[in-house]
């Protein structure tokens, strides 16, 4: 029986609301963190985080994109070999990559400017976060948005509890025990959404991982630009400058980056990527040239007020500079557009992908320029000052390069159909 209208907005209302309190809730574990212990190991946490947010692009291999697309496109009947394709394929790709960066770790140590533990941390995240990535992508593919929220906050308040057992309880001061959380609980999310969808080994088939990765290779291309473009700071930051600063401007610049990126993601994404997945992109492209003021906006005073008020929260190595606080803001507004013109091009397949891996290709060679020539310069102010420049190099040339290829009387399909062979 089809819920009626009420019914279906509701339906969508409710995870988004849940999401945005587990959201709210993941926010607030790491300002406990950054909170008990100093601003230099709170640098460390941020830096194992970069590295495995760049490592977790070539052990996902972007399948979960792939399953937002497809699984709302695809036959029930069709769910199972595909769930069970990407999943057992990327525990063999991600823990092979694992081990060979385990073994390659005097060469990355010395490349990244890190220890051998932090290097193990980051490799171990980066699998937990690729297999929480795909198993998400398998209950919003197949539009089970009230048990994705569900779980999302339960895991949220088992990290917050986890997190402050450590501070309160146990004393620990240095990150390893809240990175170890952290993993630990990417795993338990993977483990438990098990109950939204099913795994059958037989159903594994070769000639469709192929396919898979085929159709994800573009968008793995592009993760990893977005990767090494939105995570090279924090490593340029680590060689020119101290670990505290570096924690110093996680505080100002990654943590509402990312704190907006999980409300988008969480939140307005539960049901935006798989609406995207079956939309006309010329129209979805108008529409958030249109809403992209508005949205500059809305995100740089949340992030702006977000930040006046948790900074006073946080202890004096954190210093409360409204300038720093109105920069990083402008940052995370322009940030959100960008996002929202990589969602859309992302999800129209190999067409969008291309596109998008055009725009970011040709803007990167400025954008890293950019970075490390400013971070050497100046510092914390050097990176934020960067990321609002590099954003709005990357919005003109997405913008630039998507009305080539989606102007009026360009080929496109009337129905969004399936693109993996089955």
């Amino acid at each position: 029986m089809s819920l009626r209208p009420g019914g279906r907005r509701w339906a969508v209302a409710t995870p988004m609301a849940v999401n945005a309190i587990a959201s709210g809730v993941s926010a607030s574990t790491t300002l406990l963190v950054a909170w008990g212990v100093s601003a230099a190991e709170f640098g460390r946490f941020t830096l194992v985080l970069s590295i495995a947010l760049i490592v977790t692009v070539g052990m996902v291999m972007s399948l979960h994109f792939v399953m937002y697309q497809e699984l709302p496109r695809s036959r029930p009947e069709e769910h199972r070999a595909l769930i069970t394709t990407a999943l057992l394929s990327t525990l063999v790709l991600g823990t092979a990559l694992a081990l060979a960066g385990v073994l390659a770790a005097p060469l990355l140590t010395a490349l990244l400017g890190v220890d051998p533990r932090t290097l193990c941390l980051a490799l171990a995240l980066a699998l937990s976060m690729a297999v929480n990535h795909l198993t998400e992508s398998f209950l919003r593919g197949r539009r089970k948005y009230g048990l994705t929220s569900g779980l999302k906050i339960v895991i949220a308040f088992v990290y917050l509890g986890v997190s402050a057992y450590c501070l309160l309880v146990l004393d620990i001061r240095n990150v390893d025990g809240y990175l170890l959380a952290l993993i630990g609980t990417n795993l338990l999310f993977a483990l438990v959404s098990a109950v939204g969808f099913r795994i059958d080994p037989r159903s594994w088939s070769r000639s469709l991982a192929r396919s898979l990765y085929r159709h994800g290779a573009y968008l793995t291309v592009l993760g990893g630009l977005s990767a090494v473009i939105f995570g090279v700071d924090v490593i340029f930051l680590n060689h020119w400058a101290s670990q505290t600063e570096v924690g110093v401007y996680s505080i100002y610049n990654n943590f509402p980056k990312r704190l907006l990126g999980v409300v988008f993601a969480d939140g307005i994404g539960l049901v935006l990527l798989p609406t995207l997945a079956v939309t006309d992109t010329s129209t979805a492209l108008r529409r958030i040239g249109r809403l992209s003021p508005a949205v500059f906006a809305a995100a740089a005073l949340l992030s702006l007020a977000a930040s006046a008020v948790f900074f006073l929260l946080l202890r004096d190595e954190y210093p409360y500079s409204f300038g720093l606080m109105a920069l990083a803001a402008l940052g995370i507004g322009v940030h959100t557009v960008f996002n929202l013109y990589s969602a859309a091009l992302s999800m129209d397949g190999v067409r969008g992908a291309r596109a998008l891996i055009a725009a970011q290709a040709a803007a990167t060679p400025l954008v890293l320029a950019c970075q490390a020539a400013l971070i050497a310069w100046q510092g914390l102010v050097g990176g934020l000052v960067a990321f609002i420049l590099c954003n709005l190099v990357l919005i003109a040339a997405v913008v630039v390069v998507s009305a080539r290829v989606y102007r009026p009387g360009a080929e496109a399909p009337s129905v969004r159909r399936p693109e993996v062979r089955r």
